[in-house]
Formats: C-alpha cells, sequence, structure tokens
C-alpha cells in the first residue's frame, strides 16, 4: 500500500493548499488503491440487502406489528370485562393457579384460539412485555375510561348540560362521589349517561366542589356550559349559605337547582307510613318477615314450599 496511500489525511497534515490537489490526488491513487477499495465496499454495502439500515427497520416493523397485535387483544379482553362488570384480578395470579383471575384467564383461551395473538403472549413474550402486572390492567382500565368520556363528550359537541352528583362508598370503604350528566343530543333526545366517580377526601362541600372542578378538568367539558344541578336533600349538598349548591351557584348563576325527585318521593313515602298506622304496621311486619325468612335457609325453603 505504499505507493496508494497518502499520511497527509491521517497522521501528518498540512497547511499549504496549494498542495491540496496534488496530496488529493496521491490519497486517491489508482483502481486497485486503498481508498478506492474502501469506496467501493461502503458502495456495496449500502445496496445490499443484508444493509444494518435494513435490517434494524426490518426488526422494528415486525416489532411494532408484534406490539400492535398484543395489545389489541390486552384491550379487546378489558372492554370485554368491563362491559360485563366483571373483576380483573385473581387471588392467586401465578403459573401453578388454575384460575388467574378473569384478565389472565381471558388472555389465555383467547391465546388458544388465535395464532397471531399466541405467538406474542405469556411464554412468548418478551420479560418486559407481558401485559400481566396490575399496573398494566390498571392502564388499559384508565384508557378505556379515557376513551369513553371522550365518546360522550364527542356525542354532545358543547351542548349545555346539567350535572347530577351523589356520594358513593365503595367496598374498601372509599369516600366516592359518582357524576352525571344530562343533555340533549343531536337527535333531540333526552340523554342521562353516568361520566365517573371521583374519589373524595371529606365530604364538606368545599371537598365536593374541588373534586368535581378537579374532574372536569381532565375531561372536554366546561363548566361554563352548566345549566342545571341535581342532588339529594343532605346538608353538605343543598344547604343555602355554604352548601355544593350554592359554591357552584356563586360560580355559574346559569346553574339551576333541581331536588333530587327520586329521593323527594322516599322522603314523602317515609313521612306518609308515619302518619298511616295501617302502613305503618304493614312494613314493620314485612321486615320482620323478610329479616326472619331470609336469615336462615331452611325456613327459606319452607317457605317456598308453602308458596
Amino acid at each position: 500500500m505504499g505507493g496508494t496511500r497518502s499520511d497527509v489525511f491521517t497522521e501528518k497534515g498540512f497547511t499549504n493548499w496549494r498542495k491540496g490537489p496534488k496530496n488529493l490526488r496521491a490519497h486517491e491513487g489508482g483502481v486497485g488503491s486503498l481508498h478506492n477499495k474502501v469506496v467501493r465496499q461502503a458502495r456495496d454495502l449500502m445496496t445490499q440487502k443484508q444493509h444494518i439500515e435494513t435490517f434494524v427497520i426490518k426488526q422494528t416493523n415486525e416489532a411494532r406489528n408484534n406490539y400492535h397485535t398484543f395489545l389489541s387483544a390486552s384491550l379487546e379482553c378489558t372492554r370485554w370485562l368491563l362491559g360485563k362488570g366483571l373483576p380483573f384480578r385473581g387471588h392467586e395470579e401465578s403459573l401453578k393457579s388454575s384460575n388467574r383471575g378473569n384478565y389472565l384467564e381471558l388472555n389465555q383461551f383467547l391465546s388458544k384460539h388465535n395464532k397471531p395473538v399466541r405467538k406474542f403472549v405469556f411464554e412468548n413474550a418478551p420479560k418486559n412485555l407481558k401485559y400481566t402486572s396490575s399496573d398494566i390492567q390498571k392502564d388499559l382500565v384508565c384508557a378505556c375510561a379515557i376513551e369513553t368520556i371522550n365518546a360522550i363528550t364527542k356525542d354532545m359537541e358543547g351542548e349545555f348540560f346539567s350535572l347530577l352528583v351523589d356520594g358513593s362508598r365503595d367496598s374498601s370503604t372509599k369516600q366516592q362521589i359518582a357524576v352525571v350528566l344530562r343533555y340533549v343530543n343531536k337527535k333531540g333526545e333526552a340523554i342521562e349517561t353516568f361520566l365517573g366517580v371521583q374519589h373524595v377526601s371529606s365530604t364538606t362541600s368545599s371537598s365536593l366542589e374541588e373534586a368535581i372542578e378537579r374532574f372536569f378538568a381532565t375531561t372536554h367539558l366546561s363548566m361554563s356550559k352548566l345549566q342545571g344541578q341535581g342532588y339529594d336533600k343532605a346538608s353538605n349538598m343543598k344547604h343555602e349559605l355554604n352548601g355544593l349548591k350554592t359554591k357552584i351557584l356563586n360560580k355559574y348563576p346559569q346553574a339551576f337547582y333541581v331536588h333530587c325527585f327520586a329521593h323527594q318521593l322516599q322522603l314523602a313515602l317515609v313521612a306518609v307510613t308515619k302518619g298511616i298506622e295501617g302502613v305503618t304496621i304493614f312494613f314493620n311486619n314485612a321486615s320482620i318477615l323478610v329479616n326472619t325468612i331470609g336469615s336462615s335457609c331452611k325456613r327459606r325453603d319452607a317457605f317456598r314450599e308453602k308458596q
């Protein structure tokens, strides 16, 4: 390589640019020079099918398709369980368990009847992409909740709506509020739809107001479109001085308050039963009968036989 190599571009360097073309020609050399061989090899590398860029793109597209297949299957299982109102988790989710919970069992069932899904789930999936952890299940549920709320707000198309709120404590003794919207859709139909639940640290009117505003901040709804509000007769909800009703009216005067008619009917029935002795005796006896029969399997069977 002695006559085909010039070290001015690799080791020595130069300062006289007048000799630049001569040095370039010396570096390039003849047809069989090292420079021309390297140029030819680089050109061949860039045109061959096994080029590293082609290989990486191929691998990336394949991984993306596999990920899409597995994600779609997991979402379908999530949507099915949510639609049926079924729990996701199991008491024992290890590989040795015969019942790992609805989510994992449904994924297992789907993989047995779907070959493309079977290739990328559980033991065939990468260790960091199995979609079986509790955090992933919660993320999928949250994603479905967001899409559901977006579909509701899209159907509303920025129209006016009313707000219905009531307290609801779940099985883990967490205090929550259930949020329901009433609006008129494009067909002129009155729609009442459940929007979601929001955890509250306390049930004071201030805490409830903050929870509602925090909940609406996660949606595309604007409180300026609020035209009505309805609650029960609890003091923290309806109180004239500092209840939730008053706090919202102070910010949005157009949000007229309407008392919950279902709760109003319940209060009316209670008042009637207390005022009529015969009705009071009837409901007391019915309550005693239900408690007596319902607490014993034998008494319940005997009652069915008599019927």
